[in-house]
């Protein structure tokens, strides 16, 4: 694989983290470039380990990975999302103010949603002429890079949207987790 074609494929990787890293930037109260940068560190170390994982499994057992990859990200999405569409219109939210920060966990689950077709990728490496190490590295620095820009652009996102930004950020993540399925049925 040249390398225009592994820079391409790590953008390409990091889309869906993207939309998520909006969401959740929305749903933050004024992040700084540091929180932001956080979240794309987390994201970009997930999504650049997930395909590794792939490509081991890519190795042994391809055709059970490939087959439910796409319904793992797609139940974590949604469900992820159906939790902040219930934060956001639960009686009361209006009056609560926007979080500094996500959870770590929360970050995490929702990286590990949005990496699951990087795991998917892993497992096609395996098949090809592809250092692994590189291609994991390149998609993990994409990923960082566009979370960061996301969740700062979220920022913007969040101060149009005000009290419903979190039901915002909750339709994005399914509607990636949507995506990530109808793409792979």
């Amino acid at each position: 694989m040249n390398p225009v074609a592994l820079i391409l494929l790590a953008f390409a990787m990091s889309t869906d983290a993207f939309a998520a890293a909006i969401g959740k930037g929305a749903t933050l109260r004024n992040p700084r470039f540091f929180d932001a940068l956080r979240m794309g560190l987390i994201f970009g170390t997930i999504e650049a380990i997930t395909p590794l994982i792939g490509w081991l499994i890519g190795r042994t057992a391809s055709s059970y990975v490939e087959a439910w990859a796409h319904w793992i990200a797609f139940f974590l999405l949604v469900g992820l999302g159906a939790h902040m569409i219930y934060e956001g219109l639960k009686p009361g939210s209006e009056d609560v103010e926007k979080p500094t920060s996500h959870s770590p966990l929360k970050v995490c689950l929702t990286a590990v949603g949005t990496s699951i077709d990087a795991l998917a990728v892993g497992v096609g490496l395996a098949f090809i002429n592809v250092n692994i190490w590189i291609a994991a590295g390149l998609i993990g620095a994409a990923t960082t890079l566009m979370v960061t820009m996301g969740v700062l652009l979220g920022r913007t996102v969040g101060s149009l949207l005000g009290h419903r930004a979190e039901v915002f950020g909750g339709l994005t993540l399914a509607g990636v987790g949507v995506w990530i399925l109808a793409t792979n049925l």
